[in-house]
């Protein structure tokens, strides 16, 4: 498979692991409603953040929705140049591109709105990350209306790639869209069936893959003999279709000389919804005005020049998962995609960098909560309710030299060793030294005085009292400790693995 190549991509490839593992610490002051939820708003920069939240969600985000800087020339203004702004973008995206995958479920589904600067680079890099297998669709969507006379060529649109982390699964979980009144019109029921509305299709196929008895003549209940023309065949066998006109499911038209054809009902029909389609037209997802229109009156200023309406977010949300999932976007701007999955009832971690986190999407989602009416409100019959919790990036889970912070607490340290020995997240409480079982082997960790004595000499290290005291486990097990006086022999006997920490802790 071709891959891109760029200055210093060397360096993107080990930024990711690079990255420090940062505490992620809530600001009280700044949550709002439902204290007894699982919404995080986070402060900060996203590497720092994606790489903070891979203990505790890796495979378990079900869609991501990115609005990614489109690097038009003012996305990266703090260090523009014209010979370097090409490669700077794709060193920025491809580390993060990384982390996104790790995080993403086993069905889960990226969404990336993108325009021509860097739609085709973009898609041959998350070939290399997601697998060129993995592909789902670029999706063309309509950002305005009217025409743009200044320019060339007049842009309309932007594109939205979508990459699944195992496509096949994908394929089989996503949604249909909501019937719209053009398909629902096209269902009547002018015969009075008791079965409800339908609509016919044809009753042809065409010859080629046909089997003999798809080739008779059919007989309609009025006499009148029907033939397939050439080229063609029935849909049905001669069995199965005198089966479906004593059920009245063939139509043959209201004099009863029509050319047969088949009653799909709705009730009966894969109708339930739309399959989605590659062009989302402006009336369906809406433009960056009625973007900027909504913006208008939840800030009484313009936000951003391109910003996406709630209507396209919705769309993307409404195919890719179902309430109760969890969904995440790390440029998140001026909050458009926490708000649309607060409104959807679906679970978000929302990460933006600068100030707009306490000025722009901070205040939206308290105005969420508080039952705002514009964007989807209407659409979702929504109310109000819920809450967020907002957070910063906090200090490094290691020194410079590899060592784990001493402020470190318990759980922290317990979430980056489950998730370096068995490459899940952790979902314990940390109150207790067991953290877990995978694969048939217990984990536990001696630390911070987790077994009430903050003593090294009576808690972090194991000793024949400590293993007396930790919850049993029939079968292989892996400690981390401060020391042990155990030998090799005694620990083979217990069926041990003792990991010293901070020296057998992964700092990356």
């Amino acid at each position: 498979m071709p891959i891109l190549d760029w200055v210093e991509k060397d360096k993107a490839l080990k930024a990711a692991d690079g990255a420090p593992y940062r505490l992620i610490e809530e600001v009280p002051e700044l949550s709002f409603g439902d204290a007894d939820n699982e919404n995080m708003l986070i402060q900060g920069d996203n590497l720092d953040a994606l790489k903070a939240l891979i203990p505790y969600y890796a495979g378990r985000v079900k869609c991501i929705y990115i609005d990614p800087p489109y690097n038009t020339g003012s996305a990266f203004e703090d260090y523009y140049d014209d010979n370097i702004e090409h490669s700077t973008w794709l060193s920025l995206i491809y580390p993060r591109l990384e982390l996104l995958h790790e995080l993403l479920s086993e069905g889960g589904s990226i969404w990336m709105s993108i325009d021509d600067n860097e739609c085709h680079y973009l898609k041959v890099i998350c070939d290399e990350i997601f697998g060129r297998n993995n592909f789902v669709a670029s999706v063309i969507w309509e950002k305005r209306k009217t025409r743009e006379n200044r320019r060339v060529m007049s842009f309309k649109h932007d594109h939205i790639l979508v990459y699944a982390k195992k496509k096949p699964i994908f394929d089989s979980s996503r949604n249909l869209l909501p019937l719209n009144e053009a398909v629902l019109a096209r269902y009547k029921n002018p015969d009075a069936d008791p079965r409800g509305k339908w609509q016919s299709i044809s009753a042809l196929a065409q010859a080629g893959h046909a089997t003999k008895s798809q080739f008779y003549e059919l007989i309609a209940p009025n006499g009148k003999i029907h033939s397939a023309p050439d080229g063609n065949c029935w849909r049905y066998t001669k069995e199965r279709m005198s089966a479906a006109i004593t059920e009245g499911r063939i139509w043959f038209g209201k004099s009863g000389n029509n050319v047969p054809r088949i009653k799909k009902y709705l009730s009966e029909s894969d109708d339930a919804g739309l399959t989605p389609e590659t062009i989302w037209y402006a009336d369906e997802a809406g433009t960056t005005d009625t973007a900027k229109k909504h913006s208008l009156q939840l800030f009484r200023n313009e936000v951003f020049d391109t910003p996406k309406p709630e209507e396209l977010i919705n769309r993307v949300f409404h195919i890719a998962t179902n309430p109760g999932d969890l969904v995440l976007d790390s440029f998140l701007g001026s909050g458009t995609t926490t708000a649309v999955a607060h409104k959807m009832d679906r679970k978000y971690i929302g990460i933006e960098l600068g100030d707009h986190a306490v000025t722009h999407c901070a205040p939206r989602l308290q105005k969420v909560i508080d039952g705002e009416q514009g964007g989807i409100s209407s659409a979702c019959k929504w109310d109000g309710g819920g809450g967020f919790r907002f957070f910063r990036l906090g200090e490094g889970v290691f020194d410079e030299t590899g060592q784990i912070n001493p402020d470190i607490r318990f759980p922290v340290l317990a979430a980056h060793i489950w998730f370096s020995e068995t490459h899940t997240p952790w979902t314990g409480k940390g109150n207790s030294p067991l953290l877990g079982v995978h694969n048939g082997v217990a984990y536990y960790l001696l630390y911070n005085g987790i077994l009430g004595d903050r003593k090294p000499q009576n808690g972090n290290v194991l000793t024949s009292r400590i293993l007396a005291e930790l919850p049993p486990h029939d079968g292989a097990k892996v400690v981390y400790g401060e020391w042990t006086p155990f030998k090799a022999d005694r620990l083979r006997k217990e069926n041990i693995v003792f990991k010293q920490t901070p020296y057998d802790v992964k700092a990356r």
